[in-house]
């Protein structure tokens, strides 16, 4: 499969996953049963899908994940957060939409 969706990540793969890849990372800190988190999915597929390539895209389940969850300190889902070569470099608590996604996307890009 080409299509570059978002990919479940969990504790014991974040740090080879996230941390240790180069380049910009996001990560959406969510669970099923969060109503916004839902409401989400659809745009960060789609935002995914348009900048494939250039960024990847990762879920992670608070509930199945508290080690990472803690570790950045995320106390309400979802919460996204941008990592730049490992390190966390914009983070933002509450739903994100496509084009919110998209124009933070641009910004990191332009910038460097």
């Amino acid at each position: 499969m080409s299509e570059n969706l978002p990919m479940p990540v969990n504790d014991s793969q974040f740090e080879g996953a996230v941390l240790q890849a180069k380049g910009l990372s996001i990560v959406d800190f969510w669970a099923p049963w969060c109503g916004p988190c839902i409401q989400m999915a659809p745009g960060l597929e789609a935002f995914a899908k348009a900048n494939s390539g250039k960024v990847k895209v990762f879920k992670l389940d608070v509930d199945d994940n508290p080690k990472t969850s803690e570790k950045y300190e995320v106390k309400s889902i979802p919460t996204v957060i941008f990592f730049r070569d490992g390190e966390p470099v914009f983070r933002n608590p509450g739903a994100m939409t496509q084009a919110r996604l998209q124009s933070q996307l641009d910004q990191f890009l332009g910038d460097g």
